[in-house]
């Protein structure tokens, strides 16, 4: 039979970003006259500039057909792509970075999740505050963070 994760459950609330969201539009219901500039999570303020959707609209054909369908990434990403990176993010600004020093991963909140847990439950974290949600988040789960005080809405183990 399994077992829950119990520091899982001492999650306080919600996620931060649903928070903001519900308070944006409270405040928005409640203040129709004013303008709220959303800086929060995927808000964006321009659409996606023409070379970039060409580009995606070709990665979907290539996707379609065989000899160039991409299933998931190598480890370190794909070398084409880290090839990319080295040239026009380093090389171009005079930076001399080669393409295995270059990692592509999925994302920074996986990350930030995963990276923690080489280090033992009993590791002190410091954080700076305000933080990415998922720094502390993940440090919960793991079962480094001590106990949440909803008053101060700090962790009695983190370091801020």
């Amino acid at each position: 039979m399994f077992k829950a994760n119990e520091n899982y459950l001492k999650l306080p609330g919600s996620y931060l970003f649903s928070t903001v969201g519900r308070k944006q539009r409270e405040y928005g219901a409640a203040h129709p006259d004013k303008k709220v500039i959303r800086l929060s999570i995927g808000d964006v303020t321009q659409p996606l500039a023409p070379a970039i959707i060409e580009r995606l609209h070709k990665a979907v054909d290539e996707m379609a057909v065989a000899e160039t369908f991409k299933g998931y990434a190598p480890d370190l990403g794909y070398e084409f792509l880290r090839n990319t990176i080295a040239k026009n993010d380093y090389a171009d600004r005079g930076v001399d970075i080669s393409a295995d020093e270059i990692f592509v991963s999925d994302g920074a909140k996986s990350d930030s999740a995963n990276i923690q847990e080489i280090f033992t439950a009993d590791s002190k974290i410091a954080v700076c505050d305000p933080v990415y949600p998922v720094y502390v988040d993940s440090n919960v789960m793991a079962g480094r963070t001590g106990t949440y005080d909803k008053n101060t809405e700090l962790w009695s183990d983190v370091i801020y």
